[in-house]
């Protein structure tokens, strides 16, 4: 194993190449996802809207929750009008 300055060149380089390949995957999804949104917008899908309900969906139910009851309290003070009863 080559040693420079105290540190282990294979290892390092082996670290380093698998953190290549991995990024050249990530890549490659990235670009599978790409295509997907695509084609969903080329049958009259808003990406836009797929892509926050993707967002929401990775969030658990209680940050969800928490988000959408912040984002009801935001519009009604910006709109100046009374808050809606909580629902039970």
């Amino acid at each position: 194993m080559v040693q420079a300055g105290g540190v282990a060149g294979d290892q390092l380089r082996s670290f380093i190449e698998r953190v290549e390949r991995l990024e050249e995957e990530k890549k490659g999804i990235a670009e599978d996802i790409k295509e997907v949104y695509a084609g969903a917008k080329a049958v009259g899908f808003d990406v836009k809207v797929m892509r926050k309900v993707v967002a929401i969906r990775k969030m658990d139910r209680a940050d969800r929750q928490e988000q959408e009851a912040l984002l009801d309290v935001y519009l009604h003070a910006i709109e100046g009008g009374q808050l809606p009863e909580p629902a039970e």
